[in-house]
């Protein structure tokens, strides 16, 4: 039999183990900036791209993306070519798959903190990002793809049929959710409205955290469990189950998210019960992975790369236990807008993630630098300190969503709500905001050890070079089934037909539950009385959108007695059909939006802005000076009335030629309500050089659209009532 010789690729491996050391602890540390704005609100005070809003997308994305994402490049440029016995067919696209995806990081970095969002959780991006983001992640699967028909090894292991699912489900969701006509370079709406938004989002929203953050991981405990632990994996059989079923169910649990909302309870309800189907598959693969440890358990005990990975294992099984929990209705109108889901998403990541990641670039540094370890010890003070980091972080927030959920759904003996202040509930969980500071700060710590171990290895390694390799010639395969072959053992013979079986059982769930609620009028019934945004409300709710304050407030009124005690009228499906993109959000650190619309004067909501304990004792939301500064852009405000149009919105001709007027009636009208107040007219008259008038600024813009939610249908009398 011919043997051939070739080099594997290493120094792109290395390229990506760095990137993941650098915006690993990035990303952490914008993250532990974010949990101190809760304990200290003016940390950044006046710096408008270091608000929370605006570092909170960044510190997701850096985590998610930049960490994470590199860990799985490094991860899969190492796995995938040993077990092909193959180099990646191009060094083009391996590099530029590298560069792009570290440019792609970088405008991120640049794009989010100035206030450039889609607002659409871990799709923030706008529309050029999100196109280089699609070219990138093609570029990596043809690379991908062509290596596997280079191939040396007949059969596809298990863990490139997650790899394979992988790149094509992304693919897939990326293009479908970020689809969104653009107003410019850096502005664009989503083509979808209000509930079919939310629907697509969560779609993909859900599924972002299904197959990137776990079908990859996966594949990647598929191949370095084994090898850490020099040990076969425990269950052919079971990882065929375990793939096949997780790729089919995953992509039908999106709607969970979305549980007591204005979607239709039929997407609902295939949410929920696809959910808790993924308890089988999801501990299915928990247990293969354990078990493929079986015999080794004195090597765990020794070696801190196993201790990582069984922790980051058993990370997994937690969280894919809570998340079908988390699906069941009676205890998502619990958890759901609490710290709890913070609680769940962070044992995920900080333990599934960040710890198997770890683990992995423990392994895999010191053969790359042909060395050992630098210091065993310091790798298990990594270990410590990262799990009681966990632990610190995680526990408190479980707390404080039980205590959050308890005091918003309490009433008194008279039918009052026993909390009817919102911040009586902040207030309250303050301490687990420390603990939680405390246990981010420590795996933080964590990361920095390993960074020091890491920085000590390669200098005392050599050179990452190209390895050699030997490994016979594919042989020709019968095209067909062979007498007694089993089917599987055939179909991973067959990478081209592999990947298409998981694209079909993928798109079916998706299918499913976004086409009927696209196409079918009678999902979202229509009001009469709602209209489309004024040109001034219009500009108003793109300054929310770019503030991030959908990161804080929700705009969903769920039909619980405490909730429309507490807000007014529940959110009727109806309202949010001119909505590009929707904004219902997914965490109340502050009180729900919805209902908010003329319920104070827009006095309060100025005060509010410009120091929020001034109208609210004990507020822990920063202070906006720089709306109440800053003049309001109106130069593109006809151009996004436009695209509007073509997006549905029935916006006239005459309306849109009219914009500036329209804008300037209601901005002198809100102006003129604001130097009512002898503060904000003593302040306003004190003229300078650089003046600007009241009804120019961008918070009058934000009052109009603050104003304008939840005023469409009629709702309780209470709600309308004015107070100072």
């Amino acid at each position: 039999m011919e043997m051939q010789q070739f080099y594997y690729d290493n120094k792109i491996v290395k390229k990506f183990i760095y990137a993941t050391l650098l915006w690993g602890i990035v990303g952490m540390s914008v993250g532990l900036l974010l949990a101190l704005m809760f304990l200290f609100p003016n940390l950044t005070d006046g710096i408008s791209w270091l608000s929370f809003g605006r570092l909170r997308p960044l510190h997701t994305n850096a985590v998610i993306f930049a960490f994470v994402g590199n860990a799985i490049y490094a991860g899969v440029y190492y796995s995938l070519q040993r077990l092909l016995k193959a180099r990646m067919a191009s060094n083009f696209l391996s590099n530029f798959n590298f560069w792009g995806w570290q440019a792609i990081i970088v405008a991120a970095a640049i794009t989010l903190p100035l206030g450039y969002t889609s607002s659409k959780e871990y799709a923030e991006l706008e529309w050029p990002i999100d196109i280089a983001i699609a070219l990138v992640w093609v570029a990596f699967g043809v690379n991908m793809i062509w290596t596997i028909l280079q191939r040396r090894q007949r059969h596809l292991y298990v863990a490139v049929w997650f790899y394979l699912g992988t790149f094509v489900t992304v693919a897939v969701l990326h293009i479908f959710n970020s689809l969104a006509l653009p107003v410019g370079m850096l502005k664009s709406y989503s083509v979808y409205a209000g509930v079919q938004d939310a629907l697509v989002q969560w779609w993909y929203g859900h599924n972002a955290v299904a197959f990137f953050l776990t079908t990859p991981f996966l594949g990647l405990m598929y191949y370095f469990v084994p090898k850490a632990a020099n040990r076969p994996v425990y269950s052919y059989k079971l990882s065929i189950v375990h793939f096949w079923s997780l790729i089919f169910i995953y992509i039908w649990a999106g709607p969970h998210h979305l549980l007591y909302t204005a979607l239709p309870d039929w997407a609902q309800n295939l949410g929920v019960a696809f959910s808790v189907m993924l308890i089988a598959p999801s501990w299915g693969g928990m247990i293969n992975g354990l078990l493929t440890l079986r015999g080794a358990w004195d090597k765990v005990r020794t070696d801190p790369v196993l201790k990582f990975m069984v922790v980051a294992i058993t990370g997994y099984g937690m969280a894919t236990f809570e998340g079908p929990m988390l699906s069941l209705k009676n205890v998502n109108a619990i958890a759901h807008f609490s710290d709890w889901i913070i609680a769940h998403v962070h044992v995920g990541a900080l333990a599934w993630n960040g710890f198997l990641a770890f683990g992995m670039l423990y392994w895999m540094i010191p053969r790359l630098f042909k060395t050992t370890l630098y210091s065993k010890a310091l790798a298990n003070v990594h270990f410590w300190i990262g799990t009681l980091g966990i632990i610190l972080y995680a526990l408190p927030m479980y707390v404080a969503g039980f205590v959050q959920a308890s005091m918003w759904k309490q009433f008194n003996p008279d039918g009052s709500l026993a909390y009817g202040n919102f911040l009586e509930t902040v207030n309250e969980i303050i301490p687990m905001y420390w603990m939680r500071a405390i246990g981010g700060s420590m795996y933080i710590v964590g990361a920095i050890v390993m960074l020091y171990n890491v920085v000590r290895t390669v200098k005392a390694g050599s050179a990452v070079t190209d390895e050699l390799a030997e490994a016979a010639a594919l042989p020709k395969v019968p095209k067909y089934r062979t007498k007694g072959e089993a089917y599987h053992t055939w179909l991973e013979r067959k990478p081209v037909k592999l990947t298409i079986y998981a694209t079909v059982a993928i798109l079916i769930g998706g299918a499913v539950q976004i086409i009927p609620t696209l196409l079918v009028k009678s999902n979202i019934p229509t009001i009469s009385s709602v209209k489309p945004y004024t040109p001034l409300e219009l500009e108003g709710r793109d300054l929310y959108i770019r503030e991030g304050c959908v990161g804080c407030h929700s705009q969903m009124v769920r039909p619980f007695r405490s909730e429309v005690e507490r807000y007014g009228e529940y959110s009727k499906a109806g309202e949010f059909v001119y909505d590009h993109p929707f904004l219902w959000g997914s965490k109340r650190t502050g009180p729900d939006l919805h209902r908010v619309g003329a319920k104070y004067l827009d006095v309060w909501h100025f005060k509010h802005m410009y120091e929020p304990v001034s109208t609210s004792e004990g507020s822990i939301m920063p202070s906006y000076k720089w709306l109440i500064r800053d003049r309001l852009d109106k130069s593109s405000t006809q151009d996004k009335m436009r695209v509007m149009v073509s997006l549905g919105v029935p916006y006239s001709e005459e309306e849109i030629v009219s914009a500036m007027k329209s804008m300037d009636l209601q901005s002198s009208e809100i102006a003129e309500n604001l130097m009512k107040d002898d503060d904000i007219k003593t302040s306003m008259t004190n003229n300078n050089k650089d003046f600007i008038p009241l009804k120019d600024r961008e918070i009058v813009a934000l009052i109009a659209y603050i104003q304008r939610l939840g005023t469409d249908i009629k709702v309780k009398e209470e709600q309308q009532i004015s107070k100072k």
